[in-house]
C-alpha cells in the first residue's frame, strides 16, 4: 500500500486550495457595490489572479498523487464500504474525481505544448507572454481547484480510514498467527517422549562357589 504515504500530501493541497478560496471570499465584496457588481475592477482581477494562481498549485499535487490515491482507495474498499461505514459518503463522492483530473491533466497538457510553441519561437517570446497564459490556465483551471476543494477531502478521509483498517487488519493477522505459532511450539514441547529410564549401576560380581 505506498499510496497512503500520498495522503498528508493530498490533505495539505485540499486544505491549500479551500485557503485560496476563504482568503478570496473574505475580501471580495470589498470591491463591489451593493448589488455585488465591482467598482474597483483592477482589484477585483487581481484578487481573482491570485486566488487562481495559488489554488492552480495545489491542483499540480492533485494531479501529481491523486491517481494513485485513488486507485489505492477503490482497491481497499469493499462493496459494503459504499453502503454504510464511516466513509460510505465520502466514497459515493468520488464519482466525479476522475473527469476533474482527466480535464485538470489536460489543462496542463495543454499548457505544456504552449511553452513548448513559445520556446520554439523568436526568442523572447515567452518572456513576453508566458505570465499572460499563466493567468489564462489558472483561470481555467479554478472550476477543476473547485471541484477538488469537496472531493479532495472526501478522497484524504477514505484513503485514511482505509489505510488505518489495513494496518489494523494486518495488525491482527499478526497476532493471530503470534499466538498460533506460540500455542504450537507449546503442544509439540508437552508431546515429546519422556527420556528413557537410566540402566542400573552393575553391581559388584557374585563370587562363585569353591568345589
Amino acid at each position: 500500500m505506498e499510496w497512503r504515504r500520498h495522503i498528508p500530501v493530498l490533505a495539505s493541497a485540499a486544505a491549500g486550495i479551500r485557503q485560496a478560496s476563504d482568503a478570496w471570499d473574505a475580501v471580495s465584496d470589498s470591491f463591489c457595490d451593493g448589488d455585488g457588481w465591482p467598482v474597483d475592477e483592477q482589484g477585483y482581477e487581481d484578487g481573482k489572479v491570485k486566488r487562481d494562481a495559488e489554488a492552480w498549485k495545489h491542483v499540480e499535487v492533485f494531479l501529481a498523487h491523486g491517481p494513485e490515491v485513488l486507485a489505492g482507495v477503490r482497491a481497499a474498499a469493499r462493496g459494503a464500504d459504499y453502503v454504510e461505514g464511516p466513509v460510505s459518503e465520502d466514497l459515493r463522492r468520488l464519482r466525479g474525481i476522475d473527469t476533474t483530473l482527466e480535464r485538470a491533466g489536460q489543462l496542463r497538457r495543454e499548457w505544456d505544448q504552449i511553452m513548448a510553441l513559445m520556446d520554439a519561437s523568436l526568442p523572447g517570446s515567452r518572456k513576453l507572454y508566458e505570465s499572460q497564459a499563466e493567468e489564462d490556465r489558472n483561470a481555467d483551471g479554478w472550476h477543476y481547484a473547485d471541484e477538488l476543494s469537496i472531493r479532495g477531502p472526501a478522497l484524504v478521509r477514505a484513503a485514511d480510514y482505509l489505510a488505518g483498517r489495513a494496518d489494523r487488519e494486518q495488525s491482527s493477522r499478526t497476532e493471530q498467527a503470534r499466538v498460533a505459532l506460540a500455542r504450537s511450539t507449546s503442544v509439540r514441547r508437552g508431546t515429546l517422549p519422556a527420556s528413557p529410564p537410566a540402566p542400573p549401576s552393575p553391581g559388584r560380581p557374585v563370587p562363585g562357589r569353591s568345589r
